[in-house]
């Protein structure tokens, strides 16, 4: 028997447009959306400050 997948949470954010160009570009580098970026960034942030998510 599978467990149902947790469906992602939603959220309205807004950027200074200095920030969302920096974001848009860090993440064509990475061949990452801005959406995955922004993710990957925040976990990153999560991981210094010692308040790692934990994996399902």
């Amino acid at each position: 028997m599978t467990t149902p997948k947790k469906e992602p949470k939603k959220v309205l954010l807004r950027l200074d447009p200095a920030v969302h160009e920096a974001l848009a570009k860090w993440a064509a580098d990475d061949l990452r959306s801005i959406n995955s970026q922004i993710e990957y960034a925040l976990r990153l942030a999560l991981e210094q400050v010692g308040r790692k998510p934990k994996r399902e």
